[in-house]
C-alpha cells in the first residue's frame, strides 16, 4: 500500500460517522428504549415523528392471502403501538400548542381518541352528560383536554390558511392528500357540531374544586397491569401529574376566552364572555406565577386578546383602563372624553408608548366624525394632530401635511396649546442635545410660517424658545417680521420678550390695514381710509394687501386719480366688489359698486361709465347664479340694459359719423372688458334671444366684434333649424368659422443656406378668435339646444378630420353640417379631439339627464378604447329615459350600433356572457357572435348567474350543449332550469313571450348599472 492510500484510509477510519436512526418497531423490541431515546437532547426521530409513525403502523388496514382489505385489526400489536405513541405525548406533557402545530387533524384526533379510552371515559355517553366531579381525576382531565383540542380545532379551522404552492402532479401522493383533506373536513365538520357541548363541558368545568391528573409515561404503564379491575378508581387514576385546581381553571378559561373572541364578529355581545375569561386568565397567571406544570399561554397574545376585549366591549371598572394605553385612548373615543384622549398622547410624547400608525389612525378617526358633522371634534382635530406632530419631531419623522394646512387658520388657543404641548414633552433637564435641536428648528419654522407677527411674538417670546433659539435665530425671525410688514418698526435690538413692544403709531396703523382687510362695510371702509389718511399723507394704501386686484384696462384710469383718498378708495371698493362677485356674495358687492358709484359719478363720467358696466356684470352673474338655475326668465330691465352695453360697443363710421346714442368720446375712450361682450352675447343666447341676435343687432358690430358674429351666427342657425334646407346656409356660415379658428397656419423661415424651410403646427391668426377664447365663451352657455348644436358641430369635424368610420362619434342634427372640410391637412386634428371632449363633459356637468350627450360621451370613451366608462355612460343614457329599465329603452337611444358598441365593449372586458346576453337585444339576433362568446371558458363576469336573464332559447340550448361537452354538470343544470321555465315555451303567445323578454331586458340593463355604475 502506497504512503497517500495509507494516509487516506487513517484518515477516514478517523472521521466520526452519524449514527444510525432507531426504527420504530426497535421500541416494540425493546419496552425500555422509547424513555431512554426521549432523555437524548435531540432524539432522532424526535417525539412528534415517533408519534405518527406508531400511529401510522397502529392504523394500517390489514390484507389477507385473497387481497382483501380489512380494518386495523384489534391486536397486540396494534395496542402497544397506540400505547407508545400516548406515551410520547406524556413525555410532551400533553402539550396542546406543539401537538396541534405539528401533527395533522386526523393523527391527533386518533390521539386523543386513544386518550378517552385508556382513561375510562364511558363510551358512547356524550361528554356534555358527565358529571366531571364524579369521575376520577385522570378520566376527567382527558375529557378536558380532547374538548379544549375540539375548541381550539374550530378556532383555528376559522382562520385563513396560505394554499401550499403545488409542486409537479403525483397521482399517488394528489391521492393521499385528497384522501387527508376529506378526513379532516369530517372531522372538522363533526367538531363545529358539537362545539357547543365542548364549550359547555370547558365551563362545567370551571366549577371544579379539586385538583386533577394527567397521565405520565408511568401511569400508563400501570394501565396494562390494571386492565383486570371494572371502575375507574384504580391507583393509575389518581396517580400521575398533579394539575392543581387553579391552573386547569387558566387554560380552560383561556381557551374559552379564545372561542367566544371568535364568535364575537357574528355576535357582539358574546365578547363580553370572552373578555371576562381572559380577563380571569390573566387574573389567574398572576396568582399562580412561575409554578406552572401543564399550562402552556402565550403571554403576549393573551395581553392582545385582553386589549382587543377592552375596545370592543365596554369597561365596567376602572382598574380596567388603566390594563393598556391603547384600551384607554379607545375608550376616551367612544365615551367622547376627548380631553382625557389629548391627556393620554401628551403623556405618551414622554413614555413613547403608542406605536406612531396608531396614533394616526386615531387622528383619521376624529377627521372622519368632524367631515360627518361633528363640530365638537374641530378642534380636537387640531391638538391631536400637534400631539403627533411633536411626537415625529421628537422621534425625528417627517412633519404631514396636515400640521401645516391646520396651521394657515392659527388662533391665540391654538398656539397657546402649541406651546404647552411642546413644554410638556420636551423635558429640558433630561432630554439628549439632539431632540433640543429638532425642536428648536420645529419652533423656528413655525415663526417663520405665520404672517402674524402677534402669534411670532406669543412663540418667539415663550421661555422654551428663550432656553433652545440662539441670539441669532432669534434676529433671523425679526428681519424675516421687518421684510415681510415694512410698515411695523420692530426695534432692531434682540428682545427678550416682545410683548415689550409700545403702542405706537405705526402699531396703529397696522391695525387699521388689517381691519382694511377684513372688512367688507363700504361705509367702515371708508372711515378707515380717512383715519389712516389722517395719521400719514405719504402712503399708497391701497397696496396694503397683494390680494386686491383690479383689471388692468381699469387700472390707468383709478391710478390716474390725483386725489390720494379718492384714489385708494374707488380701486379698493371695486377690488373688494370683484372678489365679493367671485365668491358669490352678490349682496356685499353691490352695496361695494353701489358706493362706487356714488363716488365716482360726482367727478368722471369715464368712470361712471365703467362702474354701469361692472354693475350690469353683477347682474348677469347674480342672475345666473340665482333665478337662472331656477328656470325665471330676467326682467326686462336687465335684457335692455344687455342690448345697451353691446350697441355701445359700435365703432365710429369714417367720415365722422358716430352711432346712434353714444358720443365718440364715450365709445373710444372709456375702457371695456372682453368678458363683459362674452357675458352679454353669453346671456342672451341661454335666453333664447334669437331673433334680436340674428336680425335686430347692427351689422356693423357683427363684423368687429367676434364674440357678437359667434352669437349671431349661433342664434341664427337655431333660429332656423326646424327648417333643414334653409338651416344649412346659415350652420355652414357657423360651420366656416369654426372650421377656420382650428386650422393651422404655414409659417416660412430661411435657413443660413438660403433655401426656405416650411414650419407647420402654429395656430392660425385667421380665425375670428383663439381657440382657448372660444372654448371659454362656450363654457359661459346653458342653453341646451345651443350646446347640442356645438356638440353636433364638433363631433361631425371630429368625425371628417378622423376618417375612422368604425368609431365615428354619433350626436343630434349631424346632417346639417358639410360632410368635408377644404385643406383638410391644415385641421388641427388633437386640438379638436380635445375640444369636443371638453365641450361634451362641460355640457354633461350643466345637464346629466340628456340622454344624447351621455351616448356622445359613451362614442367618445368608445372611440379611445376606454370600453369600461364606454359602457358606464351608455348604460346610463338608457336608465335615464327608462325610468331606470322600468320601462323600455327606445329604439333611438339603444339602436343597433349603440348595442353592437355595447357588446364589443363586454368582449374588450372579457365579460362574455354579458355579450351573449346583448347578442339578444338586436333585431336580429346575433347567434355567432354569442356561441362565439360562450366557448370563452375566461369569463371576467358572474357567468351562470347571468343564465336567468336569457331569453332565446337557441342560445340556452347551445349552453346546455357546451356544458354537457365540458362536464360542467352544475352549471348545465342551471342552463336546464332556465330553459324549463314555462313563459319561455315557444307554444306561447308572442304577448307572453315579449314579456319575458322585457323582464329579463330589465333585470339584466338593473343588474349592468348597479356593476358599472
Amino acid at each position: 500500500m502506497s504512503a497517500e492510500a495509507a494516509d487516506r484510509e487513517a484518515a477516514t477510519s478517523s472521521r466520526p460517522c452519524t449514527p444510525p436512526q432507531t426504527i420504530w418497531f426497535e421500541f416494540l423490541l425493546d419496552e425500555g428504549l422509547l424513555e431512554k431515546h426521549l432523555q437524548k437532547c435531540y432524539p432522532d426521530p424526535s417525539p412528534i415523528q415517533l408519534i405518527n409513525q406508531f400511529l401510522e403502523q397502529a392504523s394500517k388496514p390489514s390484507v389477507n392471502e385473497q387481497n382483501q382489505v380489512h380494518p386495523p385489526s384489534d391486536n397486540k400489536r396494534n395496542r402497544t403501538l397506540k400505547l407508545l405513541a400516548l406515551k410520547v405525548a406524556a413525555h410532551l406533557k400533553w402539550d396542546l400548542e406543539v401537538l396541534e402545530k405539528s401533527l395533522t387533524v386526523p393523527v391527533l384526533n386518533m390521539l386523543l381518541n386513544e386518550l378517552l379510552c385508556i382513561s375510562k371515559v364511558p363510551p358512547g355517553v356524550k361528554h356534555v352528560d358527565l358529571d366531571l366531579c364524579s369521575l376520577p381525576p385522570t378520566t376527567t382531565m382527558a375529557i378536558l383536554v380532547y374538548n379544549r383540542w375540539a375548541v381550539r380545532t374550530t378556532v383555528h379551522s376559522s382562520f385563513p390558511v396560505k394554499q401550499l404552492k403545488a409542486g409537479p402532479p403525483q397521482l399517488n401522493i394528489m391521492s393521499q392528500m385528497q384522501q387527508e383533506k376529506e378526513l379532516t373536513d369530517n372531522i372538522l365538520k363533526v367538531l363545529k357540531e358539537q362545539a357547543a357541548d365542548s364549550i359547555l363541558v370547558l365551563e362545567r368545568a370551571l366549577q371544579l374544586t379539586t385538583d386533577l391528573h394527567v397521565h405520565t409515561m408511568k401511569t400508563l404503564d400501570q394501565i396494562v397491569g390494571e386492565s383486570c379491575l371494572t371502575n375507574g378508581d384504580t391507583e393509575s387514576s389518581t396517580a400521575g401529574l398533579r394539575i392543581s385546581v387553579d391552573e386547569m381553571h387558566c387554560q380552560v378559561c383561556y381557551d374559552l376566552g379564545t372561542v367566544f373572541f371568535s364568535q364575537g364578529s357574528s355576535s357582539p355581545p358574546i365578547y363580553e364572555k370572552a373578555k371576562e375569561h381572559l380577563f380571569k386568565t390573566k387574573e389567574l397567571l398572576s396568582k399562580i406565577g412561575d409554578e406552572l406544570v401543564h399550562c402552556q399561554i402565550d403571554q403576549k397574545r393573551l395581553d392582545g386578546y385582553c386589549q382587543a376585549c377592552a375596545v370592543l366591549t365596554d369597561p365596567c371598572e376602572v382598574n380596567e383602563l388603566q390594563l393598556t394605553t391603547y384600551g384607554r385612548v379607545h375608550h376616551c373615543v367612544k365615551s367622547s372624553n376627548y380631553q382625557g384622549l389629548i391627556e393620554i398622547f401628551l403623556n405618551d410624547n414622554v413614555t413613547l408608548s403608542l406605536l406612531s400608525h396608531f396614533r394616526q389612525s386615531v387622528l383619521r378617526d376624529l377627521f372622519q366624525m368632524a367631515h360627518n358633522g361633528d363640530k365638537d371634534v374641530e378642534e380636537v382635530c387640531f391638538k391631536v394632530c400637534i400631539c403627533n406632530t411633536i411626537r415625529d419631531v421628537l422621534e425625528q419623522q417627517m412633519i404631514g401635511v396636515t400640521f401645516h394646512q391646520l396651521m394657515l387658520k392659527p388662533t391665540k388657543d391654538r398656539i397657546d396649546f402649541l406651546l404647552e404641548a411642546c413644554t410638556r414633552s420636551l423635558n429640558l433637564d433630561q432630554t439628549s442635545e439632539e431632540s433640543k435641536r429638532h425642536m428648536a428648528i420645529f419652533l423656528k419654522n413655525i415663526c417663520q410660517s405665520l404672517d402674524d407677527p402677534q402669534f411670532v411674538f406669543m412663540i418667539s417670546s415663550h421661555e422654551m424658545c428663550t432656553k433652545l433659539l440662539t441670539d441669532e435665530e432669534r434676529k433671523q425671525i425679526l428681519d424675516q417680521m421687518r421684510k415681510r410688514s415694512p410698515r411695523a418698526k420692530l426695534s432692531a435690538k434682540p428682545l427678550t420678550v416682545f410683548y415689550d413692544i409700545p403702542a405706537s403709531a405705526s402699531v396703529s396703523i397696522g391695525q387699521l390695514e388689517h381691519q382694511l382687510i377684513l372688512t367688507v362695510d363700504s361705509g367702515r371702509i371708508r372711515q378707515i381710509l380717512i383715519e389712516l389718511h389722517g395719521m400719514t399723507s405719504d402712503r399708497q394704501f391701497w397696496t396694503v394687501s397683494n390680494k386686491w386686484e383690479v383689471p388692468t384696462v381699469y387700472g390707468g384710469v383709478i391710478l390716474g386719480i390725483k386725489d390720494n383718498l379718492t384714489r385708494d378708495l374707488v380701486y379698493i371698493l371695486m377690488a373688494k366688489g370683484l372678489h365679493c362677485i367671485m365668491i358669490k356674495d352678490f349682496v356685499h358687492a353691490r352695496q361695494l359698486y353701489s358706493t362706487c358709484l356714488e363716488l365716482v359719478t360726482e367727478f368722471s363720467p369715464k368712470l361712471r361709465q365703467v362702474m354701469l358696466n361692472e354693475m350690469l356684470l353683477l347682474d348677469i352673474s347674480a342672475h345666473k347664479a340665482g333665478a337662472e338655475s331656477a328656470g325665471e326668465r330676467p326682467p326686462a330691465d336687465l335684457v335692455s340694459r344687455v342690448r345697451g352695453y353691446l350697441e355701445m360697443r359700435l365703432p365710429v363710421y369714417p367720415g365722422g359719423k358716430m352711432s346712434s346714442r353714444h358720443s365718440a368720446m364715450l365709445r373710444e375712450d372709456i375702457p371695456l372688458r372682453q368678458i363683459l361682450t362674452e357675458e352679454c352675447v353669453a346671456f342672451m343666447l341661454n335666453w333664447k334671444e334669437n331673433e334680436y341676435l340674428s336680425l335686430q343687432i347692427p351689422a356693423p358690430l357683427i363684423q368687429n366684434n367676434p364674440f357678437v358674429k359667434l352669437g349671431q351666427l349661433l342664434a341664427a342657425t337655431c333660429k332656423e333649424l326646424p327648417g333643414p334646407k334653409e338651416s344649412r346656409r346659415t350652420a355652414k356660415d357657423l360651420w366656416d368659422v369654426v372650421v377656420q379658428i382650428f386650422c393651422l397656419s404655414n409659417q416660412h423661415k430661411r435657413i443660413n443656406d438660403g433655401r426656405i424651410s416650411l414650419i407647420r403646427y402654429r395656430e392660425s391668426t385667421l380665425g375670428i378668435m383663439r381657440r382657448s377664447e372660444l372654448v371659454t365663451f362656450i363654457k359661459r352657455l346653458s342653453d341646451p339646444l345651443i350646446l347640442t348644436l356645438l356638440i353636433s358641430l364638433f363631433v361631425k369635424l371630429h368625425n371628417i378630420v378622423r376618417d375612422d368610420i368604425v368609431n365615428d362619434v354619433t350626436a343630434e342634427y349631424m346632417s346639417i353640417w358639410p360632410t368635408n372640410v377644404p385643406n383638410l391637412q391644415l385641421v388641427d386634428v388633437e386640438a379638436v379631439a380635445v375640444t369636443m371632449k371638453e365641450i361634451v363633459s362641460y355640457s354633461s356637468s350643466i345637464n346629466s339627464n340628456n340622454h344624447y350627450w351621455l351616448t356622445t360621451q359613451a362614442d367618445i370613451y368608445f372611440a379611445t378604447n376606454q370600453f369600461s366608462a364606454a359602457l358606464h355612460f351608455y348604460i346610463q343614457a338608457g336608465a335615464i329615459c327608462s325610468d331606470f329599465f322600468n320601462k323600455c329603452v327606445p329604439s333611438d337611444v339603444y339602436t343597433d350600433m349603440v348595442l353592437k358598441r355595447m357588446i364589443k365593449c363586454c368582449s374588450m372586458l372579457n365579460c362574455h356572457t354579458q355579450v351573449a346576453i346583448l347578442c339578444q337585444f338586436l333585431k336580429e339576433v346575433d347567434y355567432m357572435t354569442a356561441f362565439k362568446a360562450l366557448q370563452e371558458q375566461n369569463s371576467h363576469d358572474a357567468m351562470d348567474s347571468y343564465y336567468d336573464y336569457i331569453w332565446d332559447i337557441t342560445i340556452l340550448e347551445y349552453l346546455t350543449h357546451i356544458h354537457h361537452k365540458r362536464g360542467e354538470t352544475d352549471k348545465r343544470q342551471i342552463a336546464i332550469k332556465a330553459i324549463g321555465q314555462s313563459e319561455l315555451n315557444s307554444s306561447n303567445p308572442d304577448e307572453v313571450l315579449q314579456l319575458a323578454a322585457q323582464k329579463r331586458q330589465k333585470k339584466f340593463l338593473q343588474a349592468m348599472a348597479k356593476l358599472y355604475f
